[in-house]
């Protein structure tokens, strides 16, 4: 997440500015305007802070390597990435990637199309570095990199509009992507970049897409945006040979459908064969920007929400029936001032509040969020 221009309030003097998951998200680092911390979340019940850097004022990103003592911390708007053997650092118009073990620079690519997010991904898998970065600053161009042998692997056109978010699975086999439009994100095969899915977010309304996740397994993808919902995908082929053995009506209609298709425009095809959320969570909140996760967290499923009004999220994710997530801890965990200690921020009623506004988990000993992440 990256910070905005802060709306007055009493987080003005202290907020938070960013937030992100580690590559396995066992924990959640925040920036802030006093340094960062380090958050574990291998528990659903508590936030341990479980440590504090103060080396730099104005923190605007903060990356944890999996759960190692390695953390790179920018007080610029300098977006990086980094994994077990690179570290990239990207800029509006050029990318630099390093060897993270020496930190020796091992290849500059510039002129690179107009980044000014500063969007990229890096594939976090032992086996090969995949960095994906825009390919062109006016429609959905991905360029998929290899920052180990320092080539261009492919090209992928992946959607009309410019690009705003991009996401690779565990193994680096998978790329997630969605456009500045916000209304379909589509899946690719890594490196060959063929399309293997395409999930439609909505069609009334065009959003910005804030972030994507794969689950561990990539049976999964979540995608939040600055709307009250997130949603999760799952990934799934449909078996042809499913329906041929199905006499149902609904399979009669699909066959139906599967055929007329062919003699529609592409653009009414295509949305005929996207598939919709399997599962969804509806925020109390609008037009906040936040970041997503998919976890397993005490044996269960999980999904993770940090929204910039200062708040940890965890839902609990049925993954056969899907639906509506359910908020692990509906107490109302209001921000405590800042003189609380952190064992009183977590001390919960022994019982739910009367009201049904379902609220999140707030971070330790701080305000909310100063803006917009």
């Amino acid at each position: 997440m990256e910070s905005q221009d802060a709306p007055d309030g009493p987080a003005e003097d202290r907020g938070f500015i960013c937030a992100s998951f580690n590559q396995d998200t066992t924990s959640l680092s925040v920036g802030t305007k006093a340094g960062y911390q380090l958050f574990s979340v291998t528990a659903v019940d508590k936030l341990d802070c479980i440590h504090e850097g103060v080396e730099g004022p104005d923190v605007y990103i903060v990356e944890r390597l999996f759960s190692s003592s390695l953390v790179v911390v920018v007080s610029l708007s300098m977006p990086r990435r980094m994994n077990v053997q690179r570290l990239v650092v990207c800029l509006e118009e050029s990318i630099y990637i390093h060897n993270i073990k020496d930190m020796k620079l091992l290849k500059t690519l510039l002129n690179t199309p107009i980044n000014l997010s500063g969007l990229c991904a890096l594939s976090v898998n032992h086996g090969n570095s995949y960095l994906a970065y825009p390919g062109s600053a006016t429609i959905g161009e991905i360029t998929i990199y290899d920052a180990n042998n320092l080539s261009t692997v492919t090209l992928i056109q992946a959607h009309d509009s410019p690009l705003a978010a991009l996401t690779f699975n565990a193994s680096g086999t998978k790329l997630a992507s969605a456009s500045e439009k916000g209304t379909v994100i589509r899946v690719f095969s890594i490196p060959e970049g063929q399309r293997l899915f395409e999930f439609r977010r909505g069609m009334k309304r065009y959003v910005s897409i804030s972030s994507l996740s794969f689950s561990a397994d990539a049976q999964f993808l979540c995608a939040s945006s600055n709307t009250e919902t997130v949603h999760i995908f799952k990934l799934e082929q449909h078996s042809p040979s499913q329906d041929e053995e199905s006499p149902t009506w609904s399979a009669y209609v699909g066959k139906m459908f599967t055929a007329a298709s062919t003699y529609l425009p592409t653009q009414v095809s295509d949305m005929m064969h996207q598939d919709r959320a399997f599962a969804t969570v509806r925020l109390n909140m609008f037009g906040l920007k936040n970041i997503c996760a998919l976890a397993t967290i005490q044996k269960l499923p999980r999904l993770l929400v940090a929204s910039s009004d200062g708040y940890l999220y965890i839902y609990n994710v049925d993954p056969q029936d899907g639906g509506e997530c359910v908020l692990e801890n509906p107490e109302d965990v209001s921000p405590q001032p800042a003189s609380q200690s952190y064992a009183a921020t977590v001390a919960l009623p022994s019982t739910p509040p009367s009201s049904t506004t379902l609220m999140g988990r707030p971070f330790p000993n701080h305000q909310p969020f100063q803006g917009s992440p």
